[in-house]
């Protein structure tokens, strides 16, 4: 679970190109669905706070938990411009405490994959069914086996922005269903030519929908609905993320 230290400083950069905005309105639109119009969202693994704000524009109270200390300051910094009053916790989702129930849970940019072993996962699911409110909501979004195995594989990654420049080396374990990646990153130095070199190592891990949906069941969790990605269309066995509606439904 130890990533995004050194990277967090670029990740916004590195992220842009992700639709959050979209996938805000996205996550709005089903918490409207079943009557979550406002009241008080727990997201988790949220980062640098980016969907947290957008959710906090759309008048939810919001709480972001990450384990990233160098992410939730990004998060923070971005909170004392919006003036939002957002809580952020520094905690593992596999052990996350609250000091009541929430609305709903959200979690998005494949954070959950983050959580490699099956009975941890499974705790994380526990733990969201505890903290919900009666019939509350769980949405999450997780990056597919499929992805893993036939899209990212055995692939090296790079990218060259003008003030920062990364290098992905990929290697997915069909057996064991992790995926590893060294992150190289070059950041240039502020108010200098120069370029500090960093690494990081992470590992996810590639479920399957099934997977999911039978550790949802197992947390005491109803699976409502799982869409290909922030559509309302069927998953597909190329699906390269899907998004899972779950509820709670009476401890």
């Amino acid at each position: 679970m130890e990533a995004y230290t050194s990277f967090a400083q670029v990740y916004d950069t590195f992220m842009d190109n992700v639709p959050y905005e979209e996938w805000a309105e996205y996550i709005v639109g089903i918490l409207s669905k079943y009557g979550i119009e406002e009241g008080i969202v727990l997201e988790l693994g949220c980062g640098t706070g980016s969907m947290t704000e957008l959710l906090a524009d759309r008048g939810y109270d919001m709480i972001g938990a990450d384990n990233s200390e160098d992410m939730l300051q990004i998060a923070m910094d971005k909170r004392s411009v919006s003036g939002h009053s957002i809580l952020y916790l520094l905690q593992d989702m596999r052990e996350f405490e609250l000091y009541g129930t929430v609305r709903a849970v959200i979690s998005a940019c494949d954070s959950i994959n983050y959580v490699t072993d099956p009975e941890d996962l499974l705790e994380v699911f526990r733990l969201v069914n505890n903290y919900l409110d009666p019939h509350g909501i769980f949405l999450f979004d997780f990056n597919t086996e499929y992805k893993y195995r036939e899209i990212l594989g055995s692939r090296i990654i790079a990218e060259d922005r003008e003030e920062c420049s990364f290098i992905w080396d990929n290697y997915y374990d069909r057996e064991q269903q992790i995926n590893e990646y060294e992150l190289t990153l070059f950041v240039q130095e502020e108010d200098s030519p120069l370029y500090r070199k960093y690494q990081e190592t992470h590992y996810q891990r590639g479920y399957t929908l099934e997977q999911i949906q039978s550790l949802l069941k197992r947390a005491g969790l109803i699976c409502l609905a799982a869409y290909d990605a922030y559509t309302e269309d069927a998953p597909l066995c190329s699906s390269e993320r899907i998004c899972v509606i779950a509820q709670e439904q009476g401890k």
